[in-house]
């Protein structure tokens, strides 16, 4: 099968042919019609994220089961399914008997501890795939097993009250799926971008307010909720004025910049927490409301043969949203 591998940190991903994976007995075989590619690719690509090279990366994976492992029964050939980053963890551990596998130690990830989506072919664990929509392509559903269920997991954490006003920062891959989550759930929302040629395209996608300067969010008298959906801690740190009290900012992207808080935080009770998604239900909720067309994902198809420079266009910024390879299949 042809496969886009990283053999080691900061080097170019290479297209080449490997043999198809083998299945155990809990496995599923699933032929790949689409990958989406996360800027998480990237950090990991650039050495920023732990893990083993070489590797085959894409944890937003979508496609048909092919080949079924000796004791699978949840799964049938040709089912439509996605494949999102948690495959599986040990079940024995304090964090596992919780429900809570993203913390156990000995998790298995898609395209971190076991090879990803960005080839013809993944095996994946049976328990871990989702059934599709009907109403979704691949390519259209690609973006949720990630982007989206980040996203939707991070607005759940914070448990936003009716008349709470939400604020996204930053309107790129995860940021214009925030807008459209917020507005489904009824809230008040406000969307920060540096770009001017977004203002417009955050206010199509549902938002009340689009602002390019973070202090614009006290002069609407501040927020609730702030989705930092942005590389960037200090433009997060830059929107904290606008936090009112007891409010929280979920941090959604990965930073090398320190993040500052000052004595404000205390006195106005608000929290500052991270978020991962791990719920199944969130999943299940995602894939319903895009599958609902209540949200939707603007995308990138790429072709396998072009991964190469769709990566070069995730890294520079050009792709806008989100960027996704397929094999051309609906």
């Amino acid at each position: 099968m042809q496969a886009a591998i990283v053999r080691a940190p900061n080097t170019t991903w290479e297209l080449t042919s490997l043999a198809i994976p083998k299945l155990g007995p809990n496995d599923v075989l699933v032929k790949v019609r689409a990958s989406g590619l996360c800027y998480t690719d990237v950090h990991i690509t650039q050495g920023l994220l732990p893990g083993p090279f070489p590797r085959v990366l894409g944890h937003e994976v979508t496609g048909d089961v092919v080949e079924l492992g000796s004791s699978v029964t949840s799964r049938t050939i040709g089912d439509r399914v996605g494949v999102p980053w948690l495959q599986r963890s040990c079940g024995r551990c304090e964090w596992c008997l919780r429900d809570k596998p993203l913390f156990c130690a000995d998790r298995v990830g898609t395209g971190n501890h076991v090879w990803g989506g960005h080839a013809e072919y993944l095996v994946a664990a049976a328990s871990a795939t989702v059934p599709l929509p009907d109403s979704l392509s691949y390519s259209e559903a690609a973006p949720f097993l990630c982007a989206g269920y980040t996203v939707w997991s991070a607005i759940k954490a914070v448990r936003p009250k009716p008349g709470d006003r939400i604020a996204v920062l930053g309107i790129g891959g995860l940021g214009h799926l925030a807008i459209q989550f917020s507005k489904v759930l009824g809230f008040e929302t406000a969307a920060i971008t540096r770009s001017p040629d977004k203002l417009s395209l955050a206010k199509a996608l549902g938002a009340d307010h689009a602002f390019l300067r973070v202090d614009q969010l006290r002069e609407l008298g501040g927020v609730d909720v702030i989705l930092a959906t942005c590389n960037s801690f200090r433009l997060a740190t830059e929107a904290l004025p606008g936090l009112r009290p007891e409010g929280s900012m979920v941090l959604l992207g990965l930073s090398q910049e320190p993040f500052t808080v000052t004595n404000s935080l205390l006195f106005a009770r608000q929290r500052i927490i991270g978020t991962f998604p791990s719920s199944r239900e969130d999943l299940y909720e995602v894939l319903k409301l895009a599958g609902s067309r209540k949200v939707a994902a603007k995308i990138e198809t790429y072709p396998l043969g072009r991964i190469t420079d769709a990566y070069d266009r995730v890294a520079n910024g050009t792709v806008r949203f989100r960027a996704v390879i397929t094999d051309g299949a609906p």
